[in-house]
């Protein structure tokens, strides 16, 4: 993940567990078997998010994208296209501040402040689950557990906020798949090409060796 600036962060492990206030923190996919569930952090982005849903459309895989307030501000016509395209939303803050030491009360105001840009985008569409910006949990999965989300972690991250290039992007989903994973990947936060290009190298080759694009559990 991204800091604010645009540079680079460690991420925390997403792993399933527990936030401090007791509630879960999912990270697999709907369905058992070869399935993986791929999700997106930091957009909308106005180059990459676009391209992103063009390739998602092309082989019929779902997503969820876990949206940055601002960026829902600045480009709510993207978040009209990812809707209109099926995928689901979810919240990533306002600011993609860590929250990981955050009071709930603050918490909560700003997951609340971040639904409400993304419903002016996209009015009454669902908004299941919340993701917290660089796995820094805290008291937050309780705090959207409250506000009616979900929070969704992940099992597998391949560090595409610090591009290492397409070929090697792929080769760190090939050999980091794991039935039943949730993939941690991201459309915003900068230049993101090299994740829209290896996702397109990705998932028709997984596809053909009998794998499927799932939606996250539900909880």
């Amino acid at each position: 993940m991204t800091t604010a600036a645009g540079g680079a962060a460690a991420d925390a492990s997403g792993g399933t567990g527990l936030g401090s206030g007791g509630a879960r923190v999912l990270d697999r996919t709907r369905h058992e078997g070869r399935r993986l569930a791929l999700t997106f952090d930091d957009g909308p982005n106005p180059v990459d998010t676009p391209r992103l849903l063009a390739v998602l459309r092309e082989h019929r895989v779902p997503a969820v994208f876990f949206l940055w307030g601002d960026h829902v501000r600045a480009h709510p016509e993207i978040v009209r296209a990812i809707v209109a395209d099926g995928h689901t939303l979810g919240n990533h803050s306002m600011q993609h501040d860590d929250m990981s030491d955050w009071p709930a009360e603050r918490i909560r105001a700003d997951l609340a402040a971040t639904n409400e840009v993304i419903r002016a985008a996209v009015p009454d569409v669902p908004i299941p689950y919340f993701r917290a910006p660089y796995g820094g949990w805290g008291r937050s999965p309780q705090v959207a557990a409250e506000l009616g989300m979900r929070s969704l972690g992940w099992q597998l991250a391949v560090t595409d906020w610090e591009p290492p290039g397409t070929p090697e992007l792929v080769r760190r989903l090939a050999e980091g798949a794991r039935p039943g994973a949730v993939v941690l990947l991201h459309d915003g936060g900068g230049d993101r090409s090299q994740t829209v290009a290896a996702v397109e190298r990705f998932v028709p080759d997984f596809a053909a060796r009998g794998w499927s694009f799932d939606e996250p559990e539900r909880g």
